[in-house]
């Protein structure tokens, strides 16, 4: 009942900031953008997106190698397919954390080595995000003028930086946690896995390039279909624009980032002077191509042995 309820909070959040969007915006000139639309940019966001998913496999796989084991990469890009399935099936794009845990538990990591790696690699993810947020202020502060989205922009970057910097420092006072209290144990195992990264020039060295590629391709592709379309809508503005709108996309109050997505991106490009139904036709647009990338993960889940294994076990059960 309390999954329900969660999921029917988070479908009502999705639906009002999906109305709120379309408010914003003049609907006529949206729906003239989409049969603008030049299907051969579609295919280049649908293939910049599958390649971010390549990466961030790529990442995930340091990261669980860090955590004290060896899947190879093959088995980590599926599992990164999958999770891109249950990102668009469950209700927040935290649901592709909670596969890809389960199925690394379900292949022989464990459940430890699961949920630590994936822990590691969404806050990496984060953090790299807010770096890059910080990197650009200068220049987005030129563009944007309204003081409470450069209070906001300035607090999200810092914040989150300063965040991760607290949090690898963890051990440093591990005589001040109680470690007898279940979840500061946890934590300070995470962060010092997390340290064990550094530790390392060259696995430094891949999961810092892999974490700029995987943003670098999410600001391509939002580019990308901005293009589809003719929007005026340069590549350094999306530059500006993208790390705050995935950052804001992936608080998980909506399902799927629908809603949320939407109106992060409409009011970015309002802030930087452009026309808001472009966001909105934008973001529509990554979420439907999302919605293929995810299709293809839920094929590899149908005929995956984890969903094949877990379909015997409860078949034994019901005997």
């Amino acid at each position: 009942m309390r999954h329900f309820l969660v999921f029917f909070i988070k479908f009502i959040v999705s639906i009002s900031l999906l109305y709120l969007s379309v408010r914003w915006v003049d609907l006529g000139q949206v729906l003239e953008r989409f049969q603008e639309i030049d299907l051969i940019w579609i295919g280049l966001v649908g293939l910049l997106l599958t390649g971010q998913v390549f990466a961030l496999a790529y990442r995930w796989r340091h990261v669980i190698r860090a955590a004290g084991a060896d899947i190879p990469l093959p088995a980590v890009i599926r599992f990164s397919f999958i999770g891109a399935f249950f990102n668009q099936t469950l209700p927040s794009t935290i649901g592709g954390d909670a596969a890809r845990m389960w199925l690394l538990a379900r292949d022989g990591a464990g459940w430890k080595i699961g949920s630590y790696s994936v822990l590691i690699d969404r806050g990496i993810g984060l953090v790299a995000l807010c770096v890059l947020v910080l990197i650009c202020l200068p220049w987005t502060l030129e563009l944007i003028s309204d003081p409470v989205a450069r209070t906001t922009l300035l607090t999200i970057g810092l914040g989150g930086v300063l965040g991760g910097l607290a949090f690898i420092a963890l051990p440093k006072a591990r005589g001040l946690l109680p470690e007898r209290w279940w979840p500061a144990r946890h934590l300070l195992a995470i962060a010092e896995t997390t340290l064990r990264l550094g530790r390392s020039p060259r696995t430094l060295l891949a999961v810092a390039s892999s974490s700029l590629l995987i943003h670098f391709l999410s600001i391509a592709a939002i580019w990308a279909a901005a293009m589809s379309f003719g929007a005026r809508f340069d590549f350094h503005l999306a530059v500006y624009l993208v790390p705050p709108v995935m950052l804001i996309a992936s608080i998980p109050i909506s399902v799927a980032g629908w809603g949320l997505r939407e109106s992060a991106m409409i009011a970015g490009f309002g802030y930087l002077g452009l026309t808001q139904g472009d966001g909105l036709v934008v973001s529509i647009i990554m979420g439907l191509v999302a919605l293929l990338i995810g299709a293809g993960g839920g094929i590899l889940w149908i005929l995956s042995k984890e969903r094949m294994g877990a379909i015997l076990i409860e078949a034994q059960e019901r005997r």
